[in-house]
């Protein structure tokens, strides 16, 4: 089993806490999206705006990857989606984010997300056949996504 890191590298023992999930089958570019769209928030705000994106009730502004997006009206944003997979990958992430913080003591309510990433795992390579004894491959990228909190 190999073994992973943060790529948060001004962790604090006393007041962060932090959670991962790895090799997470959703697609890297919407969950480095909402990556970037709950960073910042409060936990409990953070958890009510995935619930509301699964919902379909909340617009993810998409601002790197929005070429042939539709146009929304979001905020500050003309492009944007709904994420729902990964949106319930990160809700995930945020509980079990929480769940260390209150075994380690700290104030959830008090809870700033200050980091979160979505990078690249491990690429499974499969391949379709085709005619005349070709084949195509077919690849699958899984993520890893994690998230720092610190209490303020």
């Amino acid at each position: 089993m190999p073994e992973f890191g943060y790529s948060f590298v001004q962790y604090n023992e006393v007041s962060d806490v932090r959670g991962s999930l790895r090799e997470v089958d959703v697609s890297p570019k919407e969950a480095r999206e909402v990556a970037n769209y709950i960073k910042g928030m409060s936990l409990d705000r953070a958890k009510q705006i995935l619930q509301e994106v699964i919902e379909k009730k909340r617009i993810v502004p998409f601002k790197r990857y929005h070429r042939k997006v539709a146009h929304h009206k979001v905020e500050g944003f003309y492009a944007g989606r709904y994420p729902v997979k990964a949106a319930k990958y990160f809700l995930k992430l945020l509980e079990n984010l929480e769940s260390n913080a209150l075994y380690k003591g700290l104030d959830v309510s008090r809870l700033i997300i200050i980091h979160t990433s979505a990078y690249p795992g491990r690429k499974l390579v499969r391949y379709i056949p085709r005619a005349f004894g070709r084949r195509s491959p077919k690849r699958r990228v899984y993520v890893h996504i994690e998230a720092v909190a610190r209490v303020v």
